[in-house]
């Protein structure tokens, strides 16, 4: 008698065969209906801990009526003295802060994500299942994050129901009531998928809270200022919403793709679970980046010579740089067009001669003593080395703390004036042709040095957001600083020395020339 098996269901999908027939859009479907299975696994255990649930429950209901009740007393206070815009900017404020503590709870549950498994040798089964490393860490971040919002956008509307229906009668802006709830979102967006990059990397659940406080105090200080742009911003009351409230948004939400990218890059199942301790070797590491300062190759090959270290060394360096330094440029060009756009705006026009004629200007500054005056020259290529070097230097070091997004920030300032000089110049009816000879004389040199040294801080903060292929986080992280620094050794100082000396000799006399002729 003939008989039938039912099959067995095979994991094949998950395989890397199956997975390249699949479109992009396919693979992402299922990439997160896998990682929703972890998700639903890790949130249903949750909600079975009393010590996950009564904390949502109080901030939920508890804390808004407090913060209703502090609302109530503090508006009667201020209205005595005639104060009442400061109770109307305290309340969404207050909204911001019920918003903010259900997601502080979210680094509890994040930083158990992976080390408190791992400690309670709960770990084991779930990395030894089918699932990718992709979706298991977006499984475990969307689990760490739902609780929290839950309670955090249960608590926002609790308070924003006794504020409209009771005895307040507040009428908020729909567009500030909206930024506050994205803030909320991205702040704990942020919180979570950094507290599980540092879960799925630390050792122990010790050594995991304490790293915490880098997430923590970072966001307390992020809070401040909002709610300082909360009570002294002059578009509080625009039906748009508060601009720089939608800056921070944005901010804050590439700042969650960035750890993202992180998280994901970095997580290593097999690592997880094989490393006990961690060791800082910082002999070791300081050998490898001197080697790598003075290698010509990728694989640390040390240069023969100095001519030698130039031509291969450098260039090899200036090669890897190559999509750093496109997206430095185009940064810089947009923050050139910005600076000209803000400045053809009325309220931002300077009250410039309105005059095509500058010889007068000249001679005046032709008649100081300045250009007889080595000595007072030679303090001013000091100065001017000092100025460009510690804004270069600050960026580098901002750029390691934020995956290489401050450089692109600080650093474009400078090209924003730049286009606003420009557009106040050409408003005034002058001739612009000594402001490019102030300007290309030395930055024929300062401005290729400028793009570089951005562009090396860029590529050395957002190394660990892509890492190279075979490469771990120390190694790429240690090499990407070793070949920065030999750019600053080899171009950048060299280039700013040079820049400085131009810049001090040689273009006031060019620029004078051009105005007297």
């Amino acid at each position: 008698m003939a008989t039938t098996v039912k099959p067995v269901r095979s994991y094949e999908p998950f395989g890397m065969v199956e997975r390249e027939s699949l479109t992009r859009w396919q693979d992402a479907r299922l990439t997160l209906s896998n990682a929703l299975i972890v998700t639903r696994r890790e949130v249903r255990d949750s909600f079975r801990d009393w010590r996950i649930i009564v904390p949502i429950v109080v901030l939920t209901f508890l804390f808004p009526a407090l913060a209703q009740f502090v609302a109530q007393q503090f508006t009667g206070f201020v209205a005595e003295y005639g104060a009442d815009i400061v109770a109307e900017r305290t309340i969404p404020f207050l909204l911001m802060i019920i918003g903010f503590f259900p997601i502080s709870i979210s680094l509890v549950i994040a930083l158990e994500t992976f080390v408190g498994e791992k400690e309670r040798r709960s770990l084991e089964p779930l990395l030894s299942t089918p699932l990718t490393n992709t979706e298991l860490y977006i499984g475990k971040t969307l689990a760490a994050m739902i609780p929290p919002l839950i309670a955090s956008y249960g608590g926002m509307t609790v308070y924003l129901v006794a504020l409209v229906f009771g005895s307040l009668q507040w009428r908020p802006e729909p567009a500030l009531v909206l930024q506050i709830i994205l803030i909320t979102t991205v702040q704990a967006l942020v919180m979570v998928t950094g507290a599980v990059v540092v879960s799925s990397q630390t050792t122990s659940t010790r050594a995991a809270n304490l790293l915490a406080s880098f997430i923590i105090i970072p966001m307390t200080l992020a809070i401040q200022g909002e709610s300082a742009i909360m009570f002294l911003a002059p578009d509080a009351e625009s039906p748009r919403g508060i601009f720089a409230l939608w800056a921070i948004i944005v901010g804050m939400f590439i700042v969650v793709i960035l750890l993202l990218r992180v998280g994901n890059s970095i997580f290593n199942r097999e690592e997880l679970l094989g490393r006990s301790i961690d060791q800082i070797q910082l002999r070791s590491s300081l050998a490898k980046i001197w080697r790598y300062v003075r290698a010509v190759d990728e694989d640390g090959t040390p240069a023969r010579n100095v001519w030698h270290w130039y031509t291969s060394g450098m260039a090899m360096s200036l090669r890897q740089l190559k999509t750093a330094s496109l997206i430095t440029i185009a940064v810089f060009i947009i923050a050139m067009l910005g600076g000209y756009y803000v400045g053809q705006l009325p309220q931002w026009h300077l009250p410039l001669p309105q005059d095509d004629s500058l010889t007068d200007t000249a001679e005046l500054l032709n008649s100081r003593a300045y250009f007889t005056n080595i000595p007072l020259q030679s303090k001013a290529v000091l100065f001017i080395v000092w100025q460009n070097a510690r804004i270069l230097v600050g960026a580098t070091l901002l750029a390691i703390f934020s995956f290489g997004v401050l450089p692109l920030v600080l650093t474009p300032v400078v090209y924003f004036l730049l286009g606003y000089i420009f557009s106040q110049v050409m408003l005034a009816g002058l001739d612009p042709t000594f402001l490019f000879a102030g300007i290309l004389t030395h930055g024929i040199i300062e401005i290729p040095v400028i793009i570089i040294a951005t562009a090396a801080a860029l590529r050395l903060g957002a190394i660990v957001t892509r890492l190279p292929e075979g490469e771990t986080v120390g190694h790429a992280w240690v090499t990407t600083f070793g070949s920065t620094i030999k750019l600053w050794i080899g171009l950048i100082i060299p280039g700013l020395i040079l820049s400085a000396l131009i810049e001090a000799f040689i273009t006031p006399r060019i620029v004078i020339s051009i105005l007297g002729s």
